[in-house]
């Protein structure tokens, strides 16, 4: 059992559902804030190093050096090494935060604090290039739908750590912090040795992968339902132990589907894998390594689509809580929306990965042609909230598109550039993230809204003062859309070459 890839799903899962925090930053950043006599500008700069620490191409280079076969040949499987160095940073990180919340050590410069966060946030990327690479090797027909899971149980995890924050340290954030430090660091260090890359033949697979999925689309139904109840009332510690223990029996469940997938196996693991991109003489698979994927034309056109679409939703939620007073939404509906984006970005990296592998199978339709059209429907999204400022429906659309990118940029690169150095290529793509964020929050959105504000005496209201910003993101979009459809027609001949295999 130990070495099967359902337990190695089922294990990926768990550590995903835990890996989230760097979402729940709003949680105890006022702690932070206030405990270190920082103002609202140093409390940002540290903020943009959580940023930063999402870029994981330390994370693909280790699984690249302990994937290599003269390092497995004496050491066993690598994986374990990956996993240790993410609960080393992520125990070390939030741990040394909480010190220095708590006054145990002298306050921190505040160079030496953007450290302890870069160092916490960085674990998160460690986690998730060691699950999600297995879970393409694991399941190479169907990589879209195993992205798509892994990527939408770490949307959900944020809220599923929160929802465990309210039950256990409601109204005590320092604590929180120390249970960042403490809990992600037990579970992965716990389950770690039953994730392995052990492809066998996946033609019975997609039942059981429906399950996982399911299971996560009733989790993240289950935890909406609470985010809205807990906005309109007031929850007693009863009521939230009891709500936290079912979401920890649903977490527990895709267990239940691993044994069953494992009793219905019929065929043993094949060492073979599928090849995702064949050479022009239909051998051999592709794999580059970074330095080649950066040579080529592909890697940079998903980098420049990626700088304006993950940046321009960065910079919506970001400063929601100043968009959502321009616009006269209330405190309570701000926050409602805010919970409620970690919903709406499980929808897109789960729905991401699902849909386009949908959209392959069925209809033979490249994975870049789906991002097309989900990047389309976030500048549909933009304008919505440029337009008539409905917030509601905009953020829908936003985050839902805003998560689908990271299913389908993990996959794409898996299928482009191979699976050996995806790791690699796939965080170093992700950079795209920070940057575009800092042009588009400070430089598009924030310079547009200190200047509206600066010409009505130091506050702004109305839908003047985010207008301009959301056609902005709009056009970027649209930019995007046309990038992606140059990358479809570059690549139109590979995905085809794969759905002609698939549909053998």
């Amino acid at each position: 059992m130990e070495n099967n890839k359902w337990l190695a799903t089922v294990a990926s899962i768990w550590i995903q559902c835990i890996s989230g925090a760097s979402f729940t930053f709003g949680i105890y950043s006022a702690a932070l804030k206030s405990s270190q006599g920082y103002d609202q500008s140093t409390l940002n700069t540290i903020s943009v190093f959580k940023e930063i620490g999402g870029i994981g191409v330390l994370s693909g280079v280790l699984y690249v050096a302990v994937s290599d076969k003269h390092y497995s040949s004496r050491f066993g499987s690598g994986l374990s090494l990956l996993y240790m160095a993410g609960a080393v940073q992520c125990f070390t990180g939030y741990f040394l935060m909480w010190l220095s919340i708590t006054g145990v050590i002298e306050r921190p410069h505040v160079w030496l604090m953007c450290l302890f966060m870069f160092m916490a946030t960085h674990s998160q990327t460690f986690f998730d290039t060691a699950n999600v690479v297995v879970a393409v090797r694991n399941f190479p027909d169907y990589s879209g739908t195993s992205v798509g899971i892994m990527k939408g149980f770490l949307g959900l995890s944020g809220a599923i750590l929160i929802q465990i924050y309210y039950t256990l340290f409601d109204g005590n954030p320092t604590t929180y912090l120390l249970m960042l430090a403490v809990f992600p660091t037990l579970v992965s260090l716990s389950v770690m040795s039953f994730v392995h890359a052990n492809p066998s033949n996946t033609s019975n697979d997609k039942p059981y992968l429906n399950r996982f999925s399911l299971i996560a689309l009733i989790m993240a139904t289950y935890l909406m339902i609470i985010i809205i109840f807990q906005n309109i009332f007031t929850f007693p510690s009863l009521a939230h132990i009891l709500t936290t223990s079912v979401l920890l029996i649903m977490a527990l469940s895709p267990l239940q589907v691993a044994l069953t997938a494992q009793r219905n196996e019929k065929q043993p693991p094949s060492p073979i894998m599928a090849p995702l991109i064949m050479t022009s003489e239909g051998q051999e698979e592709v794999e580059m390594n970074l330095l080649q994927a950066m040579r080529t034309i592909n890697f940079w056109l998903l980098f420049l689509a990626m700088v304006f679409v993950l940046g321009s939703a960065l910079a919506t939620i970001n400063n929601i809580t100043q968009i959502g007073d321009s616009l006269d939404y209330s405190t309570a509906e701000i926050n409602t929306m805010v919970s409620l984006w970690s919903i709406w970005n499980f929808l897109g990296r789960f729905g991401g990965g699902f849909l386009s592998d949908l959209f392959l199978h069925r209809y033979g339709g490249g994975r870049p042609l789906f991002m097309c059209l989900t990047q389309l429907a976030m500048a549909a999204g933009y304008l919505i909230i440029g337009l008539s400022g409905n917030l509601y429906i905009g953020l829908v659309i936003v985050g839902v598109c805003f998560g689908s990118q990271w299913s389908l940029i993990s996959t794409i690169t898996s299928e482009i550039f191979g699976v050996k150095h995806m790791g690699t290529i796939f965080n170093t793509i992700s950079a795209a993230n920070p940057i575009g964020s800092y042009i588009l929050s400070v430089q598009v959105i924030g310079s547009i809204y200190d200047r509206e504000a600066e010409a009505r005496g130091g506050s702004c209201n109305g839908l003047h003062c985010i207008m301009l910003s959301f056609f902005i993101f709009a056009a970027v979009c649209v930019f995007s859309v046309l990038v992606s459809l140059v990358l479809f027609v570059r690549t139109r001949g590979f995905y085809a070459s794969i759905s002609h295999r698939r549909l053998k």
